[in-house]
């Protein structure tokens, strides 16, 4: 592909990523709380002031109000920043992976994972709403691809294979352990990164896992056996690495 295109996908993924940023953030606030998403304005949570669209260029808006609403000068949630910054980082980081169309479709993935992470991190919460897209996105790029079947085989297994150790975790120790978000979240790695992919996958996010608990016994924050963790985070950081650079042995 010709520079000047890959120059034109790198810009177009990199100024789109904080506009996604700012939208996921809003996602992130309003979808635990029922709250409309698409038709409603946006609006200052401590004034209600309906916000304009100089209030809305994401990061540029947030540095000039110095971070506070223009009416009554309430702190706006820095998430809106770090998750702009975020989404821009991971839009750079897949184009300077995959120079070319394929690096946007990876930052389309990449903004998907992370709104999820941070649903997972934040409420234990990985709602259909947003896993089943993740899926049929991933089948729908598949598809374009030629590797439809590879990745609808990977979908199917990455749902049944964690289903299944769900239940028998459920029947041996009387208790959940894995939530049944994280199932559909597999599904769409399986079908994101095809079927050869799901070990990889696994691998990456229970060593991840591993290194968060090591890492917060390291602060002195022991993680007892029956704390829940939000293993949608490490997930999709299986998913992210995986999609990026390929399957573990096989790239």
């Amino acid at each position: 592909m010709p520079l000047q295109a890959d120059l034109s996908w790198l810009i177009a993924a990199v100024l789109l990523g904080p506009f996604v940023g700012s939208f996921l953030g809003l996602m992130s606030l309003r979808l635990p709380e029922g709250q409309p998403v698409a038709l409603a304005r946006s609006a200052c949570p401590s004034c209600g002031r309906t916000l304009g669209p100089l209030d809305l260029v994401p990061i540029l808006s947030f540095v000039l109000l110095r971070g506070r609403c223009r009416t009554c000068a309430a702190s706006i949630p820095s998430r809106y920043l770090a998750l702009e910054l975020s989404c821009a980082a991971l839009a750079l980081w897949s184009m300077l992976v995959h120079p070319s169309a394929q690096g946007f479709l990876g930052a389309l993935l990449a903004w998907q994972l992370l709104l999820l992470a941070l649903l997972d991190a934040e409420h234990l919460w990985l709602p259909r709403m947003l896993t089943l897209p993740l899926i049929v996105s991933g089948l729908a790029v598949a598809a374009a691809q030629g590797s439809l079947f590879e990745h609808a085989l990977g979908a199917g297994l990455g749902f049944a294979g964690l289903s299944l150790l769900a239940l028998a975790y459920r029947r041996l120790r009387g208790r959940e352990g894995l939530g049944g978000g994280d199932a559909y979240l597999l599904a769409g790695g399986g079908a994101w990164c095809g079927a050869l992919a799901l070990p990889s996958i696994l691998l990456i996010g229970a060593l991840s896992g591993l290194a968060f608990v090591l890492i917060q016994r390291a602060r002195g924050q022991v993680v007892a056996g029956d704390q829940p963790l939000p293993f949608g985070v490490f997930l999709a950081v299986g998913v992210w690495l995986t999609w990026l650079y390929g399957p573990l042995g096989l790239s």
